[in-house]
C-alpha cells in the first residue's frame, strides 16, 4: 500500500489567502478538525476516499501539488 502525505504548506496558504479556518475546511470537506489537524501536521495519512475530497474541493491543484508519496 502506497503512503500518501498532505503538503500542508499548499492547504495552509490557500486558507490564509482566503481568510478561513481549518475547521471551515473540515466541516467543507466532512471531516472532523481533529482529523485535518493530523493529516495536515502528518500524523496520519488520508484515505483514498479523503484524497479525493481534497482533490474535488482544490480541483485547482494537482495531486502532485496536494500530496507527496512517501515509501
Amino acid at each position: 500500500m502506497v503512503k500518501v502525505k498532505l503538503k500542508k504548506d499548499k492547504i495552509v496558504a490557500h486558507l490564509a489567502k482566503k481568510n478561513l479556518s481549518q475547521n471551515w475546511l473540515a466541516n467543507k470537506l466532512e471531516m472532523s478538525s481533529a482529523y485535518i489537524s493530523q493529516l495536515l501536521n502528518g500524523k496520519r495519512m488520508p484515505s483514498p476516499e479523503m484524497r479525493k475530497r481534497f482533490l474535488n474541493y482544490f480541483e485547482h491543484l494537482t495531486f502532485d501539488e496536494l500530496f507527496e508519496i512517501l515509501e
